[in-house]
């Protein structure tokens, strides 16, 4: 099976070519998003915003975490959620493998290629980021009802403690990762981008909110979840769907000209 760059226009909508990957475009969707991440991380972390929002929501919840076990939180966004997820990964992957098969969606390859990776790589650094973290779930801390005290991110955890998996959101990456959507429409269907960014992140958010009502996370822990899954996206998008100009196109475009070169009669 072969995939082929999108052609101009194909019978399920036109595929135009996705904006230049240039200055720009780095600028409003890697320089921006990371002066985002690091403030909302500085926040979170050494100011201790993570603690003020969990001692609120404990204290919301009766000083305990009543809602770990919740029919909504624990069963329907929780295992549900992930289930639903995981489900539409599925319904990409057949997408792919037709499209092998049908001519119209033959233009699709690239984007559904792009997408099913974007997806399964941004749930999979997650889980891998999870295990070397070392990091605790509220609930396992004394401060919130366990037995453990809290040590951030940026300090040395003590040996005599457990090993802890709590860092970054696993569970919020099975809606985050779907921020791809927004590359994918990008290069398909650009007036659905925003449509398909905010499909990813009210699925994060929703899964990220509830695991916090439950005591798995603390809003730093969806935050990173969320920057990790747009950076693969946004790599993804530059190897899979920005066309290389090719040697011969290079040679054939005209150097601009030098300033001061002009002539007269050009305006």
């Amino acid at each position: 099976m072969s995939f082929a760059a999108p052609q101009p226009s194909m019978p399920l909508g036109e595929i135009r070519p996705p904006p230049a990957f240039d200055r720009d475009f780095l600028v409003h969707h890697a320089g921006w998003p990371l002066a985002v991440f690091a403030l909302a991380t500085v926040i979170l972390i050494p100011l201790r915003g993570d603690l003020w929002l969990a001692d609120r929501l404990y204290a919301w919840e009766g000083h305990r975490w009543s809602l770990q076990q919740g029919f909504v939180t624990q069963h329907l966004i929780h295992v549900m959620g992930k289930r639903l997820s995981t489900l539409g990964w599925y319904g990409v992957a057949l997408l792919l493998i037709a499209s092998g098969s049908f001519p119209r969606l033959k233009a699709w390859r690239r984007p559904l290629l792009f997408l099913l990776l974007a997806t399964a790589l941004s749930t999979a650094a997650v889980g891998t980021l999870k295990l070397w973290t070392d990091m605790d779930c509220p609930w396992d801390l004394a401060r919130y009802g366990g037995s453990r005290p809290f040590v951030d991110l940026f300090s040395a955890r003590p040996a005599r403690l457990p090993t802890a998996s709590c860092f970054p959101a696993g569970h919020a990456s099975a809606g985050y990762a779907w921020v791809a959507l927004y590359f994918f429409f990008l290069a398909t269907a650009p007036r659905l981008r925003w449509l398909g960014l905010g499909v990813g992140l009210a699925a994060g958010l929703l899964f990220g909110f509830a695991q916090q009502l439950r005591g798995a996370h603390f809003l730093s822990h969806d935050l990173w979840t969320l920057a990790i899954c747009w950076t693969i996206a946004l790599l993804l998008h530059a190897c899979l769907l920005v066309p290389a100009r090719s040697p011969a196109a290079r040679r054939v475009m005209p150097a601009p000209p030098a300033p001061g070169l002009l002539s007269r009669s050009e305006p």
